[in-house]
């Protein structure tokens, strides 16, 4: 559908055209009249054919009196002079194409005819036409390989496409310091042309045609002159960012400025400013910024009032366009250009300020990808149309985000659809950071601008599928997909800067923490056993687009929650604190590992820097000096009891017939040693999964209930706890087991009923508006919008779209809803946020969702909690609802309201992030399936004895095994078999201990603690090398001086020895690599690696049957 090589075939038959293979390969032909952009793409047309099949096309400027590829545009007549082709779809048309096989008249065999209605048009079709062959458009900036052919051949026939949905397509680099800015430096001379050449081309592969360079630390005309000029050369269209006006980057004012930014007192040197920068750019395609802001992206200062900054914006325009005027060839209403409405100005345009015609009005998100304004019906008719700018990546409050991507394709599609169905489709622009790690959405945004109606709410996750397939191939598509929705479904619901502001997930109520890091870690294990499958080709390909982002997203978010779950075992008294609290730590070191693989590893350190960005430890909106580790509670021994435990219900403390959810309850140590724990249940029909166990530190248990045996109505049983010390500790659960089951309608669950917006029991439609769910959309599972969103709007309240959902209330009672909906904002100034809510027949109460004030300066709280949670909450109280079935009425009074998730609190709701998970529909129960809290095993403290087979490793070191029982005792650790007599080392973190004969005392004690962590890869480099990846960090605060001796053995036969000497200072990380030629009929075993240091050896073994 969206990567199908619809024209393009590698199997030759009477009905196709040859390309290239083994008996012939087309010359590439554009004549010396086209532009010169144009001839540049034919030679990567060239260039990518023979990347594909080996063989290099000659390359002509003259017409040839052979087949060849000819590639121009229909506005050169000395081409279609020669050339007997329809071209009435193209005249007139903006960047389109066609691509057709065709017998020129002079010759008997078929050519192949690229044609643009314009250069760009031209350019599209040599590139659309590289895609097909198998040539991404992430070549070089994602590594992506070549798909090699041994022939490529045309179908017959013709095929156009275009025009583009949106006029004007592009991406911003924007905050680019620390890491697109160190990488670029240690990379390239600057932001100069070699630099701006990789931009371009991938803004033209991705059928982009529009650019705001980089600023923060550069500027584009006068870091390089030759920028402006390759963007000639490539045919992109160069802008300026929303705080640059007359094509001058604020690095020309900060190098040249006379005065203040002021215009008010400043008036000459400015326009003496900007006429230099409009005649800089007069020969080149540009779209010239209108207006003016405050110094730096800041508010225009001084002491005006509202009224006189208005008054004094609009002369700045008049004189702006006065200097274009006179600079320029053209009529100044001929000229591109653009007023971004950013921030404050929106407020000036929005208070009656004046603006010509002809200026393309660019609207703006509010930074967090929810579009603040789009055009009226009487602003649609401007000639110069209406744009967008939007955000994956933003400095500023609440708080910056520019890591790895926050913003799943399902927003940005649900928000930028309906920009373009309000014809807002002049241009679009995307702040895109670093670009690294954004490009899985930055080629949607661009596809999306360049075919909107190709997508639908039903196949966006069709198109993740079909552009994992062709990055990766089919065999792994399905899984990739899986991975990048995953991830940035849950940086969509907290984004990672923001996990430490935010009323987290909830370890207490709902299984929340438990079910969130459950269903992220088997992503991550999803992640894992792609990278193990994937050819090494593929392997640091899916490390930068989707294994990193998705790897150090989950690693970030399970440091907070773990950091949080200390705190909280702390407050319980549960020794179980210590482990947590270490565990966090071990992930703060492991996003630093992370992100040094990324920096130093992939691609042989090609992207190095390209990571730097601090994402850990924010406290306000900009970031942090330095990666700081969450605070986190342990129990010091003084803290703990000689030997007690203590019980907590798990969830709740009920149970019922319609959800059938198990009792769970944790049984925890408070004190130093192990405790015999006996459990005894006083009903017969409630069986504990467990009567007796040793505890050492803690345990998670389930009472199921015997629905048959129970007894009718609500009862009581009682799970009691006795310790070895004759502790007791009970706990009564309630089971409600009806005489009569409730039927009608959804109902509630330990007091409250959920219900997600999709499963609605009843909808009313207008003939201008349908009810359509948007898959996926939503902080949990999707949601319900109208389309068209610019359909009709002059219906009553009583005759608008509504959502009906029945309810069963089992007694009368107050009851408080809660609608949960997209954090959109009413970009239609003639309308606003509204929903309509009933019960029954009564009649719909206005609701809103508070203050959404959004100007960059003074943001509301309702607006700031909005973009924080990601979402909105209507509220509705209703007093003393009586028993029975019920119908709850959701209307939508303005079309752009988004509805995902309906919450009724019947007295039971407990705070969640994302609310109370959802309840059942009294009859349809067999629709319904429990949620099961994770499961918790025990597990023992090493250094320590070992009472479980899951050990919990608190120090990093050299420990030894100690066997208490007179039999010889044999040690497996995490499935490696070990020498027990041997000095054994281990990381912290959970590993797993198999010790034989099960019988006896075992302890592991701890010899002497590391300060070195080392972690070890093995790949294949070409198809007759091995390396091997060492990477290590110093964690201690003094330097390591070490040695390394790594082995390959194949059949206890060694056949690859090297050594390697070094010092790492305290905190230094450092790869060292070594790569080895190897004979494919002798593939090694197993990798061997000795690492001395402090004058101890430890020893890594690694199997390696997978990578054989």
């Amino acid at each position: 559908m969206f990567f199908e090589s619809d024209y393009i075939t590698f199997d030759k038959d009477i009905h196709t055209v040859t390309i290239a293979d083994t008996t012939q390969t087309l010359p590439v032909v554009v004549l010396d009249t086209e532009h010169k952009s144009v001839k540049r793409a034919a030679g990567d047309l060239q260039n990518d054919i023979e990347r594909v099949t080996g063989h290099k096309p000659a390359f002509n400027t003259e017409r040839l009196n052979t087949p060849s590829i000819i590639v121009g545009t229909v506005d050169n007549d000395d081409l279609l002079n020669t050339l007997d082709v329809d071209v009435e779809e193209l005249k007139g048309k903006w960047e389109s194409f066609l691509i057709q096989t065709l017998i020129l008249p002079d010759q008997s065999e078929p050519s192949i005819l690229i044609l643009g209605s314009d250069n760009r048009g031209a350019i599209y079709g040599v590139y659309d036409l590289t895609e097909k062959i198998g040539v991404s458009p992430w070549h070089w900036w994602m590594d992506v390989p070549v798909k090699t052919h041994d022939a490529l051949y045309l179908k017959e026939g013709r095929i156009v496409k275009g025009e583009p949905s949106v006029e004007y397509r592009g991406f911003f680099l924007n905050d680019e310091g620390p890491s697109l800015m160190t990488w670029v430096r240690s990379h390239f001379p600057d932001f100069t042309h070699e630099f701006y050449e990789k931009i371009f081309e991938l803004t033209l592969r991705l059928k982009a045609n529009y650019h705001w360079p980089a600023m923060w630390d550069s500027t584009f005309y006068e870091d390089d002159e030759k920028n402006i000029e390759t963007a000639d050369l490539y045919g992109v269209v160069i802008g300026t960012s929303h705080h640059e006006p007359m094509n001058r980057p604020h690095g020309d004012w900060k190098a040249h400025k006379k005065g203040p930014w002021d215009y008010a007192t400043n008036k000459d040197y400015l326009q003496e400013f900007w006429a230099q920068g409009i005649e800089r750019s007069k020969p080149f395609e540009t779209i010239i910024n209108l207006g003016m802001r405050g110094d730096g992206d800041e508010p225009m200062g001084g002491d005006l009032s509202f009224q006189e900054k208005i008054e004094l914006m609009e002369t700045i325009i008049a004189d702006q366009r006065q200097i274009i005027q006179e600079t320029m060839d053209s009529p100044v209403e001929a000229v591109p250009q653009m007023w971004a409405l950013y921030k404050e100005v929106k407020e000036y345009y929005d208070s009656g300020m004046a603006i010509p015609d002809d200026v393309t009005l660019l609207w703006g998100d509010d930074n967090f990808g929810n579009i603040r304004r789009l055009p009226t019906s009487k602003e649609r008719s401007r000639t110069g149309g209406a744009g967008i700018y939007y955000h994956f990546d933003y400095v500023g409050g609440p708080r910056s985000y520019k890591w790895v991507n926050t913003v799943p394709i399902q927003k940005t599609y649900e928000q930028m659809q309906k920009a373009y169905a309000y014809d807002a489709k002049k241009l679009w622009i995307v702040n895109v950071g670093d670009l690294k790690p954004m490009e899985f959405q930055t080629e949607f945004f661009l596809r999306l601008a360049w075919d909107v109606n190709a997508f639908t709410p039903d196949n966006l996750d069709i198109y993740s599928k079909e552009w994992a397939d062709y990055t990766f191939g089919e065999e792994y598509g399905d899984d990739i997909a899986q991975v990048i929705r995953d991830y940035v479904k849950f940086n969509g619901r907290i984004k990672p800067e923001v996990n430490n502001l935010v009323e987290q997930y909830s370890w207490e109520n709902e299984y929340e923490a438990e079910r969130i890091l459950e269903e992220f870690s088997a992503s991550i294990d999803l992640a894992e056993s792609i990278m193990n499958r994937l050819p090494d080709n593929l392997k640091d390909v899916f490390y930068q687009v989707g294994y990193y982002p998705a790897k150090a997203s989950f690693t970030v978010l399970k440091l907070q929650l773990m950091a949080n779950l200390s705190k909280l075992y702390k407050s319980e008294g549960r020794v179980a604190a210590n482990s947590a609290a270490l565990e966090a730590k071990r992930l703060f070191e492991e996003d630093k590992l992370l992100t040094f693989e990324y920096n130093k590893r992939i691609s042989n350190g090609k992207w190095d820097h390209m990571m730097d960005q601090l994402h850990i430890g924010y406290t306000y909106w900009q970031q942090p000096d330095e990666l700081i580790m969450p605070e986190v509670a342990t129990l010091s021994r003084d803290d703990m009891l000689e030997e007690e435990f203590g019980v907590k219900v798990v969830g709740s403390d009920q149970t019922d017939y319609y959800t059938k959810t198990p009792l769970t309850v944790d049984i925890y140590n408070k004190g130093l040693r192990s405790v015999d724990i006996k459990v005894v249940s006083d009903k017969e029909w409630a069986d504990v999964e467990c009567s007796a166990f040793i505890l050492s530190v803690q345990r998670r248990l389930q009472i199921k209930i015997d629905w048959e045996k129970a007894p009718k109505g609500i009862a009581d049983v009682k799970i009691t706890f006795i310790g070895s010390d004759y502790q007791t500790e009970s706990v009564t659960f309630s089971v409600d087991n009806p005489e009569v089951p409730l039927s009608g309608g959804y109902i509630p669950i330990d007091g409250k009923i959920a219900i997600e917006a999709e499963d609605f029991t009843g909808k009313q439609e207008t003939k201008d508006h349908k009810w359509t769910v948007l898959p996926d959309y939503g902080l949990t599972q999707s949601s319900m919008a109208i389309y068209p969103v610019n359909g009709q709007h002059d219906y009553t309240l009583e005759e608008s779209p509504k959502l009906s959902y029945d309810i069963m209330l089992p007694e009368s009672s107050d009851i408080e809803v809660i609608i949960v909906t997209a954090p959109s904002l009413p970009f239609d100034p003639d309308r606003g946020m509204r929903l309509g809510l009933s019960i029954d027949e009564l009649k719909p109460e206005i609701l809103h969702p508070g203050d959404l004030t959004q100007n960059g300066e003074h943001d509301s709280p309702d607006w700031q909690k909005s973009v924080i949670y990601n979402c909105h909450h209507y509220r509705k109280a209703f007093k003393q609802v009586e028993a029975g079935e019920h119908t709850l009425h959701v209307t939508l009074a303005d079309p752009q309201v988004v509805i995902q998730k309906i919450i009724i609190d019947c007295g039971g709701l407990k705070p969640t992030y994302l609310g109370p998970q959802a309840t059942p529909h009294a009859d349809y129960l067999e629709n319904y399936s429990v949620t099961l809290p994770a499961s918790l095993q025990d597990y023992s403290f090493v250094p320590g004895e070992l009472i479980t087979r899951i050990g919990y490793v608190t120090t990093s070191g050299f420990y030894t095994f100690v066997s208490e029982t007179k039999e010889k005792s044999t040690l497996t650790i995490d499935g490696e078999p070990t020498d027990s007599s041997d000095l054994i080392y281990l990381t912290t973190g959970y590993h797993d201990f198999e010790v034989s004969p099960e019988t006896g005392s075992y302890k592991m004690v701890l010899e002497k603690e590391s300060s070195l962590a080392a972690v070890s890869r093995i790949h294949r480099g070409k198809a007759d090398e091995i390396i091997v990846d060492l990477m290590l960090h110093n964690q201690g605060e003094s330097a390591i001086e070490y040695k390394l001796t790594v082995s390959l053995l194949s059949e206890n036969r060694q056949i690859f020895i090297a050594a390697s000497r070094g010092t790492l200072k305290s905190d230094e990380q450092r790869l060292v690599n070594f790569v080895k030629d190897i004979d494919p009929a002798s593939l090694p075993e197993r990798l061997t690696i000795e690492l001395e240091y402090e004058g101890n050896t430890r020893t890594i073994s690694q199997p390696l049957n997978s990578f054989n």
